[in-house]
């Protein structure tokens, strides 16, 4: 009996031995079942998002996302966007809010006392208190319009972060259009209101532009970490050479008047026509000349272009200063042919046109942050939305030897995408240490409010 009774015991035993053995085993490899595919995509602009995907038939539909918030949050929030930096509030320090309260508080007095002091002004220059007052409102409503300037033009900062030389001389281009209205306002003295108020629109958008893009250009003459130092000189030179501009002014129109006297008003004027354009051409010029000597090191779309088209001719990266005179400052936009004649920021609806393309990429650029096809000799590029500078020089270097490629003749389509990206995959490490070896800063990429995408 009891060697019967051990004998099941045993069995027993090794049973739930045996059992446990093949659980473990079971917990240690679990079944693989293969990655799923999102069936959408969603492409984020300008905060609107958008929502992709294919349907049965491998038509692309595209709808605007859902937003049930409360339309209390949407007013907070589209202000926040308006008014306050990107990510905020974790993307500023500590003490930003209550610096921007006192700042608006600051503003506000400032404009309330201004209308009293322009309105002093007229009655002691001698105009009496109803003509006055009409005149102060036209004043002040001619200002008000600089302010609607400003406003529409702070919409755009991600655009002068990408491309601050350009929009630094299109803000002296239009500061001195508004200057041009204000000149030839005598002729049409009816239309002051009218003529005054765009000139001063003009130049309300030239003044956040010139001040948004000072920084970017400061910066990209900061050696040693001395900015501050930098912009309180640059601000120095700048306010000595207005009082200068000023004097001059003064003495310009002094003697026009004074060897015009008591002639016809047209006479005055066809003095300023000859004076104003010959002055504003040499403020353009010097603008220009003074933007094409910044040597600005963040990557944007033509900078990065022009990089990777020096490296494939010869093997060298060439520095920011080596690039400030090439750059074209006038169309910024234009697709480089030796880099690829790649178009960056563009929506992923446009890089794929069908679902089999877009898994087809996704194998061909299985953990990259860029999607790249060729569609009529032009190479579409699409980003992920947190991709960086190094995943764009990645993409840029891949659309390159694919163009090269195809070129010399080594066929088209995915087999030249595949044989390009493991051509960049071979290059790059010696690459990217070389580009942030000449000064470039890789962390970011500024395409300007380019769309990008996100599974």
């Amino acid at each position: 009996m009891f060697a019967t009774k051990s004998k099941k015991d045993v069995s027993v035993f090794f049973c739930m031995i045996s059992f446990l053995f093949h659980s473990n085993e079971k917990l240690k490899e679990p079944t693989k079942e293969p990655p799923r595919r999102p069936d959408f995509w969603i492409e984020t602009c300008d905060s609107v998002s958008q929502i992709c995907r294919f349907d049965s038939n491998g038509r692309l539909s595209v709808t605007i996302a859902s937003d049930s918030r409360p339309i209390i949050q949407r007013v907070v929030e589209s202000f926040l966007n308006k008014f306050f930096p990107s990510g905020y509030p974790y993307s500023v320090n500590e003490g930003y809010l209550t610096y921007t309260q006192f700042r608006a508080l600051q503003h506000f007095s400032s404009a309330a006392l201004f209308v009293l002091s322009t309105q002093s002004l007229l009655f002691a220059a001698g105009l009496r208190p109803t003509p006055a007052q009409e005149t102060a409102v036209s004043w002040i409503l001619k200002d008000g319009m600089q302010h609607a300037g400003k406003l529409i033009c702070s919409n755009m900062g991600a655009r002068m972060d990408s491309e601050p030389k350009s929009w630094r001389i299109l803000a002296d281009v239009l500061y001195d259009l508004g200057t041009g209205l204000e000149v030839v306002s005598p002729l049409c003295p009816h239309l002051f209101l009218e003529t005054a108020g765009l000139g001063n629109f003009a130049k309300g958008m030239a003044v956040v532009a010139a001040r948004a893009t000072r920084l970017p250009i400061y910066s990209s003459f900061a050696k040693e970490g001395n900015l501050s130092d930098l912009f309180a000189k640059g601000e120095a030179i700048s306010t000595l050479f207005n009082v200068l501009g000023i004097g001059a002014g003064i003495q310009l129109s002094s003697t026009v008047c004074s060897s015009i006297q008591g002639k016809a008003c047209f006479c005055y004027l066809k003095y300023e026509l000859i004076a104003a354009p010959l002055l504003s051409a040499i403020h353009i010029y010097s603008v220009a000349e003074e933007m094409r000597a910044a040597p600005v090191n963040t990557l944007n779309p033509q900078r990065t272009a022009m990089i990777v088209a020096n490296f494939l001719k010869s093997g060298k990266i060439s520095s920011p200063a080596d690039l400030r005179y090439q750059e074209n400052l006038i169309n910024p936009g234009r697709v480089i042919e030796e880099a690829g004649n790649v178009k960056v920021g563009q929506p992923l609806k446009k890089v794929v046109k069908n679902l089999s393309t877009l898994k087809e990429l996704r194998d061909i650029f299985p953990s990259e942050k860029f999607l790249i096809n060729r569609q009529d000799k032009l190479t579409y590029m699409s980003l992920e939305q947190s991709a960086s500078g190094e995943d764009a020089l990645r993409g840029w270097l891949v659309a390159a030897f694919a163009d090269a490629m195809e070129k010399s003749g080594h066929g088209s389509g995915s087999p030249v995408l595949y044989a390009a990206y493991e051509k960049m995959e071979s290059v790059f490490p010696t690459f990217l240490s070389e580009v942030k070896m000449r000064g470039w800063h890789t962390d970011q990429f500024l395409d300007g409010n380019g769309k990008r995408y996100a599974f």
